[in-house]
């Protein structure tokens, strides 16, 4: 998509050592996240929005059993059905963040939470689960509990992983508003909530690129100006006009956000009447964007 004239080859690939040393830096760096966000935010504030988490935090304030105890104790027979029922796919990555969350967690005991308001605890501790998890998620990872618990029941019922999710965080928040109250379990909801889009801020980013589909009897002309003049490339997508069947091309362009305006300029320059569609793309990996997923 990039104009490889203007712009220098990739960089070789990692090696499978320095690839291992980030996914692991993730992994670690993650977990402490989550088991902080946990211990100063959800758990003072009896917030249990949903997963082995949600549990030790109802455990935790029913019967007094230590968070950490009970995260272990369901996190480790899980991770070991889930290589029996799943296969070995999990690996040593997930079994050190299955462990290590829950020894932040037992680390982190005498802390003193940050805030005593629930509805501040619920946003900013679903925003450190969500920062943590992601990190998690780029060490191509899992911090175990009911993650693995949802994938046997994909695999052996039949509902969506999705559907799978959804049913224990919600039998975990359930449990909550019987154990405490339901305005409560309205924050764990709300916490769920915001957990789930940090995640996805964290595995796409914040930099949203834009895509450009142009439709021009001067394609040609454009495609040259966006060469040379916008430095990118594109791609020339084959098209039959629905009304004239003619074919044509349709250029497909990706652009950085500040150079959508250029773009725009650029083809109005050389055909004031081209057809340009433009939307938002969450995420592009390649020569001149990301690197690496």
């Amino acid at each position: 998509m990039v104009n490889n004239k203007h712009r220098q080859r990739n960089a070789a690939p990692r090696s499978k050592a320095v690839q291992l040393t980030i996914d692991y830096s993730y992994i670690i760096l993650g977990s402490i996240i989550v088991g902080l966000a946990f211990r100063l935010f959800l758990f003072p504030n009896e917030i249990a929005s949903g997963g082995v988490s949600g549990i030790s935090t109802i455990t935790g304030h029913l019967f007094g059993i230590e968070p950490a105890i009970t995260q272990w104790v369901l996190n480790i027979p899980l991770f070991i059905a889930g290589v029996i029922f799943l296969g070995k796919q999990f690996g040593v990555k997930t079994l050190v963040g299955t462990i290590l969350l829950p020894f932040v967690v037992y680390l982190s005991r005498n802390m003193e939470p940050i805030t005593t308001e629930p509805l501040l605890a619920a946003l900013f501790g679903g925003i450190g689960i969500g920062l943590g998890l992601g990190l998690v998620f780029r060490g191509k990872a899992s911090t175990g509990g009911t993650d693995l618990a949802a994938q046997i029941i994909h695999k052996y019922t039949g509902l969506s992983l999705g559907v799978a999710v959804l049913i224990l965080d919600g039998l975990v928040v359930t449990a909550s508003a019987f154990a405490f109250n339901i305005e409560f379990a309205l924050y764990a909801l709300i916490s769920l909530y915001v957990t789930s889009k940090t995640i996805d801020l964290v595995q796409v980013g914040l930099g949203y690129a834009k895509v450009a589909y142009i439709i021009s009897n001067e394609a040609e002309k454009i495609s040259q100006a966006l060469l040379n003049d916008l430095d990118r490339g594109m791609t020339k997508l084959k098209a039959t006009g629905g009304y004239t069947e003619d074919e044509r091309p349709v250029l497909m362009c990706v652009v950085h956000q500040m150079e959508i305006s250029k773009l725009k300029h650029l083809v109005k320059l050389h055909d004031p009447n081209a057809f340009v569609i433009v939307h938002n793309a969450n995420e592009v990996l390649g020569e001149g964007f990301k690197k690496e997923a």
